[in-house]
């Protein structure tokens, strides 16, 4: 009878290691489907946290240093300009910002020169060359924030959700998250339908309401092609014209 209870003890003990390892297993998978996600939720932010580092030291710079013409602070400045930039020329752009990665790269080239020149005004004393050159700096700066900062945040997300429709979805030719993304693209085009340009662009109004309306429609279009089971060539020409419309909505910002 004792022998039989420590059988039974014996295989409690092991059901339970097995259900642990079971548990530990499906941890794993989990963290395993998080990790594959994570690369792509980043390629789909449109954030370089390496520019918003550096503004650390445009910031002393522009409302510090420069309106008090402290040279002195402007030249002390220079190891934590070099630490920030080396940071950012490294920095990788996402991938939803692939189309403006050569106007990236420009800005970031144009920038390494007014450093060089900065730093060269600083060692010859040069006092109003060196307070030019800082002010040219903050403009470079404001320059790369204006290249990769959404145009309006509901533009933005809708982006988010094109951008996997067109790099992903489409090449793979996976029909169900063409299907998806589409309706998801018609309910992210609802807030675009109702935003109104800033008072800057307010000339630009009718403009932007046709390119907003040509968007909707082209959605519709690719809506109704997946619906009717068309062959890949139809389904993927549709995308393009998506894609085409949306590129004609943002260039009203350009």
């Amino acid at each position: 009878m004792i022998f039989l209870k420590f059988i039974i003890v014996c295989c409690f003990m092991l059901s339970l290691a097995a259900c642990g390892e079971k548990e530990q297993e499906n941890i794993s998978n989990e963290e395993t489907d998080t990790k594959a996600e994570s690369p792509v939720v980043v390629e789909t932010s449109s954030e370089v946290p390496e520019l918003w580092d550096f503004h650390d030291v445009i910031y002393q710079i522009w409302h510090e240093a420069w309106p008090e013409k402290n040279t002195e602070m402007l030249t002390d400045l220079i190891p934590e300009i070099e630490a920030g930039f080396t940071k950012l020329k490294e920095a990788p752009l996402p991938g939803i910002l692939r189309d403006k990665h050569e106007a990236w790269i420009n800005g970031i080239e144009d920038m390494e020169k007014i450093i060089k020149t900065y730093k060269e005004n600083a060692a010859a004393g040069q006092k109003e060359a060196l307070l030019k050159t800082a002010e040219d700096l903050h403009t470079q700066f404001e320059m790369l924030v204006r290249l990769i900062r959404p145009v309006m945040k509901e533009i933005d997300q809708f982006h988010q959700e094109l951008y996997m429709l067109y790099h992903y979805y489409m090449p793979e030719f996976n029909v169900q998250k063409i299907k998806d993304s589409t309706a998801e693209l018609l309910l992210r085009m609802e807030p675009i339908e109702k935003a109104k340009l800033p008072a800057r662009l307010t000339d630009k109004q009718s403009v932007f309401d046709q390119a907003k309306t040509d968007l909707k429609k082209s959605l519709n279009q690719l809506q109704q092609t997946v619906a009717d089971e068309a062959d890949k060539d139809q389904v993927n020409k549709a995308i393009e014209t998506v894609h085409d419309k949306y590129q004609t909505l943002v260039e009203i910002f350009e």
